[in-house]
C-alpha cells in the first residue's frame, strides 16, 4: 500500500509560525521511506499526523487512494514502533507481541500461530516467556517490532526505534531490519535525525528543514545531488569554501576545485563549494614548495579503515578529508605535515542562494 502526503500544514498556536507547512511526499509500496532531518524541522510531527494522533490544519492524508484524514489513529491499521519500546513490563514476550491479535478477538490457535512465526521471524526463539526487563535493549526493540508487525498493519512507522541504544547494536538492528523487510513486505515510514541510518536502510529520503521538505528522493539522488546548501551540508557533511567561478571550476584561493556536473553559475559568480571530506585528494608536498599553495595537517583521527584527517589551508580555513588508512599510509602523511590538496566534485550554490 502506497502512503502520500500533500500539503500537510501544522500550527500548535493560532499565530505562530507552522511546525510543518505545505509538506508533500510519497511513500511506494512495499518500500521504506525515511523523514531525515535535525530536531525541530517537523519529522515527528507529519509521524503523528500520518498516526492520526494529531490532526492536520491543512493538507491530506492518502492510503492507497484513500483519504485517511480524518480518520481516528485506532481505525488506521498501522503499526507502530518507538524509541523508548513501549513495552508492557508485567506481560511475557509473548503476550506483548499477542496483545494486539488478542484485543482484534482473534482465534487462540492463530494467535499461537502468530506469534510463533513472529518470534522465529524476530530471533527470539526460546525467549517468548521472558518478560521485558530479562531482554537487551535490542532484544526488546525486536519485541517492538513483532508487535507492530503481529496485526498486518498496512503502514509501519518507526519512530527514531534506535535512538536509545548502544552504537554497535543500532548497526546490528538496521542490518536487520533491512532483511526483516525482505521477508515480511511492508510499507514503512522511519523518522530520525541520523544521516548513517537513513542513508543505509532507505530507499527513499525525504530531508526536511524548518518544517518543510528540503528534497525528496532516492538516497544516491540526496548524496549526490543535493537541492540546497542545507542538504549539502547535512547530508554526508562536506567542507564549505567560498570563491568565484572561473572557467567551470571554483577558484579558493590557490586552490581549483573541479565541480559535479549540472552547475548552472556563471564565470566570476561568488559561489560557495561543498565539498565531501572523502572527495579531496592529498599529496605529500614536496620541498621546495611555496607554503601559499599547501595545507597542513592539524589532526589525524584512526577509525579503523579511515582516516579522517583535519586540515589549516593556507589562509587559516579548515577542511576535513577522510582517506582509507592504507592510502594515508602510503603517502607516510603524519602530523605536521605539510599536503597538497585537492578537492573534486563540489557540489555549488551561488552565494544568495536562499531556500
Amino acid at each position: 500500500m502506497s502512503l502520500t502526503v500533500k500539503n500537510l500544514t501544522k500550527r500548535f498556536t493560532a499565530s505562530g509560525t507552522p511546525a510543518v507547512a505545505d509538506v508533500s511526499f510519497a511513500a511506494a509500496p512495499g518500500g521504506i521511506t525515511t523523514l531525515l532531518g535535525p530536531s525541530g524541522s517537523g519529522k515527528s510531527t507529519v509521524l503523528r499526523i500520518v498516526a492520526g494522533l494529531e490532526q492536520p490544519d491543512a493538507g491530506q492524508v492518502l492510503f492507497g487512494e484513500q483519504d485517511m484524514t480524518g480518520v481516528p489513529a485506532q481505525k488506521r491499521g498501522l503499526g507502530f514502533v518507538f524509541q523508548s519500546y513501549a513495552l508492557f513490563k508485567h506481560m511475557t514476550v509473548r503476550k506483548n507481541i499477542a496483545f494486539g491479535l488478542r484485543v482484534r478477538k482473534a482465534p487462540a490457535d492463530e494467535v499461537k500461530r502468530k506469534v510463533d512465526e513472529l518470534l522465529s521471524l524476530v530471533q527470539l526463539d526460546g525467549l517468548g516467556e521472558r518478560y521485558p526487563a530479562e531482554l537487551s535493549g535490542g532484544q526488546r526493540q525486536r519485541v517492538a517490532f513483532a508487535r507492530a508487525l503481529a496485526i498486518q498493519p498496512k503502514l509501519l512507522l518507526l519512530d527514531e526505534p534506535f535512538g536509545a541504544l548502544d552504537a554497535q547494536v543500532r548497526v546490528e538492528l538496521r542490518d536487520w531490519l533491512r532483511r526483516l523487510h525482505g521477508e515480511h513486505d511492508v510499507t514503512t515510514l522511519l523518522v530520525t535525525h541520523d544521516q548513517e541510518e537513513a542513508m543505509e536502510v532507505s530507499d527513499r529520503v525525504v530531508v526536511m528543514h524548518d518544517g518543510r521538505v528540503a528534497q525528496a528522493g532516492t538516497v544516491r539522488e540526496v548524496y549526490d545531488r543535493p537541492a540546497t546548501p542545507f542538504v549539502a551540508a547535512f547530508v554526508g557533511g562536506a567542507n564549505v569554501l567560498r570563491g568565484l567561478m572561473v572557467g567551470g571550476r571554483v577558484s579558493v584561493g590557490t586552490l581549483a576545485v573541479s565541480v559535479a556536473d549540472g552547475v548552472d553559475a556563471p564565470d566570476g559568480a561568488s559561489v560557495h563549494a561543498y565539498v565531501r571530506p572523502h572527495d579531496v585528494t592529498l599529496t605529500k608536498a614536496e620541498a621546495g614548495a611555496p607554503e601559499v599553495s599547501l595545507a597542513r595537517v592539524e589532526r589525524m583521527a584512526w577509525l579503523g579503515g579511515t582516516v579522517k584527517l583535519s586540515l589549516k589551508l593556507s589562509d587559516g580555513a579548515p577542511m576535513t578529508v577522510e582517506m582509507p588508512k592504507a592510502e594515508v599510509q602510503a603517502l607516510s602523511i603524519n602530523e605536521g605535515d605539510l599536503v597538497m590538496a585537492s578537492p573534486r566534485d563540489a557540489k555549488v550554490f551561488l552565494e544568495d542562494y536562499s531556500i
